[in-house]
């Protein structure tokens, strides 16, 4: 009797193994557990002396009189159950079965910061539908301070299409996936287009060269500028900088005219001054370059001008406007500033004897000239061989997504700075459903969701 309750207690313990993994019933091997009726008694038969055999999934227990063995049996197969077959999912959902609210209800709340920190960007438009807890997290200090932390590696493309500029399409480069995006605060028939931006937010302004919007695609915080002091009718080239790491300690957006005209508007005193006129040593009128994005690097903005070619520098810290002469480069059509890890860069189309190729330029610090240090495959170039080809170039942090269009073709590609990789774009469908390949403007920015107008 002693064996037979050692064996009594074995077969227990394969039947809880069972009931943990899902596996058949002893007594209904030839069931799915979904189907099994209730298990009766495990074992119904007498254990006595005589033998006794059971067969479970080629499992042969023989109980002799004289001895007892267990043996596997690999001749005798026996189908496997879900989660037989993936054990480690079995466990997760079984501990879900089991898992209590409380143990939720007392998650500590910085830990829970920390976790939905480090979710992906394009979570957070799902996130805040969640609960109004979760909608109100993004405005407490504490996981402001828990994003801050967590290195982001690209920026985000807010980009507007020629056939309808009230529209607007943000393109996600981690996940190659665009978002659709409206302002939901605006006048009724203002259109607004993106000139700067700087920690998550993007400045706007209309038509008219009028008013100033500043806004966070992500969170839909949105403020108009107060007015300027004086009226500019004229283009304007626009910069926009962070006082310090984040757009909650403040920003300044300067604006810059043709004639010498600037303000600068500063976020915490929310108004906008003038510091003073132009060196007389800087020639006017400027001929700016609106068709080139303008850069930040430290504390200082820098613009692009034409006529002689060269670029203006701003120091937000102490008003000081300085201005470089540099040559550009041969048979340049159109171009951009850019920025990658401090640098001055310059991205432009070089067209010569019907090739047309995009061109990657460094400036030197010594010489003030610029250096190539990449260009467009040769294989993509050819693509553009005898097109009448024009671009539009957006980037920030070493990540730049250019516009190439011509009559018959339109071209969106990524390239990225650090590793000199060139990639195409997704096709980007409006929401009811014609295909957008071109950009009419835009700027990229780095998303955040934290950061509040």
């Amino acid at each position: 009797m002693d064996g037979a309750a050692v064996l009594r207690q074995l077969v227990g313990q394969i039947q809880e193994l069972c009931e943990l993994y899902g596996s058949p019933s002893l007594d209904y091997p030839h069931l799915n557990p979904r189907q099994m009726p209730p298990s009766p008694p495990l074992l119904s038969a007498q254990l006595n002396n005589s033998s006794l055999e059971y067969d479970f999934c080629g499992l042969i227990m023989e109980d002799n009189s004289d001895q007892k063995m267990v043996e596997v049996n690999k001749s005798l197969p026996c189908k496997r159950s879900r989660r037989e077959k993936n054990p480690a999912k079995a466990l997760a959902l079984t501990s879900t079965d089991f898992m209590d609210q409380q143990i939720w209800k007392d998650f500590p709340e910085d830990l829970f910061e920390a976790v939905i920190a480090r979710l992906p960007i394009d979570s957070f438009f799902r996130f805040r539908t969640v609960c109004r807890k979760w909608n109100s997290l993004l405005t407490s200090h504490s996981f402001s301070q828990h994003f801050a932390e967590v290195p982001r590696s690209h920026p985000w493309f807010y980009t507007v299409t020629p056939e309808n500029i009230s529209s607007a399409a943000m393109y996600d480069p981690s996940s190659r996936k665009w978002h659709h995006f409206s302002i939901p605060f605006l006048p009724a028939k203002t259109i607004i287009l993106p000139v700067a931006s700087a920690g998550g937010l993007i400045c706007f302004l209309d038509l008219g060269h009028k008013n100033f919007y500043v806004c966070n695609p992500l969170t839909n915080s949105f403020k108009e500028l107060p007015p300027r002091s004086f009226r500019v009718w004229s283009r304007v080239a626009v910069g926009m900088i962070l006082n310090g790491t984040t757009a909650n300690n403040g920003y300044k957006i300067v604006w810059l005219g043709c004639n010498g005209d600037h303000e600068i508007y500063d976020s915490l005193q929310n108004r906008w001054t003038r510091d003073g006129a132009f060196p007389s040593s800087i020639k006017l009128p400027l001929s700016l370059n609106f068709r080139s994005q303008t850069v930040s690097i430290g504390n200082s903005l820098y613009f692009m001008h034409a006529e002689p070619d060269g670029i203006l520098s701003y120091d937000v810290a102490n008003g000081a406007w300085k201005q470089f002469i540099i040559p550009s480069p041969s048979h340049l059509t159109d171009y951009t500033l850019a920025e990658y890890g401090g640098q001055v860069m310059l991205v432009g189309l070089v067209t010569k004897n019907a090739v047309t190729c995009v061109y990657i330029w460094e400036l030197q610090k010594m010489t003030f000239l610029w250096k190539e240090v990449d260009r467009m495959p040769n294989i993509w170039c050819l693509e553009l061989y005898g097109k009448h080809v024009r671009m539009t170039c957006l980037g920030n942090r070493g990540l730049l997504m250019l516009s190439l269009r011509s009559r018959r073709m339109n071209r969106l590609v990524t390239y990225n700075m650090s590793n000199k990789e060139w990639q195409r774009v997704p096709e980007c469908l409006l929401p009811h459903g014609r295909k957008r390949q071109s950009i009419a403007c835009g700027t990229a920015f780095d998303p955040c969701p934290t950061a509040f107008a």
